[in-house]
């Protein structure tokens, strides 16, 4: 292959590489975010589920070496280094084997984590209290699920009869974030009173809030966006594949071009 094929192949590598750059500062960002955000159902599962606490360690990891492998990258593709080269392909190729083996988990294990899900947030319902300081931002972060996806509960509203507060108070209160009407979301957390209860009871058939369970929304959210979701992954895997190759293909002709040097004798 020509110097000029090298040439165009090396700058185009130099270009991935910063395409990896980029990617691994948002996938850094991404875990930070996850461990920092309190407002919104990240935040239920980050203080519930230490797996997910270990997944967002992963993906700090991941990102840091992403944007190390995208420096190495960009180094070995401007000055022809062939040992950079290789330790690139080696891992570019190792990442790519380990998303296809996370997806594959996930994939497997999706009713495993779907019980799991369930039961954090079950629990969460049954030990609601809006007086409780240390799970504020937990609590928080559920009511804000509830009100951004109109939703109540995690299967339905009848999982907020089992609060020890609202049983104690025979259910003539109920959660503001699940209620249909403007005015309780103005205050979007505790509860709110129920306007004449039948002889000082209720059941949450009698509370104005919605009828759709959280799973519902968030199942249906992750269909709609899974379009999305789908292309960011093939995306992703289509860089790491061209950047493989690319990497291959130059070393192999900076390895060429050094042989046609070498004086005959």
């Amino acid at each position: 292959m020509g110097s000029g094929c090298v040439k165009v192949t090396k700058y185009f590598l130099f270009l991935f590489n910063l395409l990896f750059l980029i990617l691994g500062a948002v996938i850094l960002g991404f875990g930070i975010w996850i461990l920092a955000d309190k407002t919104s159902f990240i935040a239920v599962l980050q203080m519930s589920s230490p797996s997910l606490k270990t997944g967002a360690c992963i993906l700090i990891g991941v990102g840091a070496l992403t944007m190390l492998m995208g420096f190495l990258g960009c180094l070995g593709a401007v000055n022809e280094i062939r040992c950079l080269l290789g330790l690139y392909f080696t891992c570019l190729m190792l990442i790519l084997l380990t998303q296809i083996a996370a997806a594959l988990v996930i994939y497997f294990q999706r009713e495993t984590l779907k019980v799991e899900l369930s039961d954090i947030v079950v629990d969460l319902i049954k030990d609601y209290d809006p007086l409780n300081e240390d799970k504020r931002n937990l609590q928080d972060a559920w009511d804000y699920v509830q009100m951004q996806i109109s939703c109540c509960g995690w299967t339905g509203a009848e999982e907020w009869e089992n609060n020890e507060i609202l049983r104690n108070k025979s259910n003539t209160e109920y959660p503001c974030s699940c209620s249909n009407r403007s005015k309780d979301l103005v205050e979007g957390r505790g509860f709110c009173v129920l306007d004449d209860p039948v002889n000082s009871t209720a059941t949450y058939a009698d509370w104005p809030v919605h009828e759709q369970g959280c799973m519902d929304g968030v199942e249906q959210w992750l269909k709609d966006n899974l379009g999305i979701i789908l292309g960011v992954c093939t995306g992703v895997a289509v860089v790491e594949l061209l950047g493989m190759i690319l990497s291959i293909s130059l070393c192999k002709n900076i390895h060429s071009e050094d042989y046609t040097k070498v004086p005959k004798s």
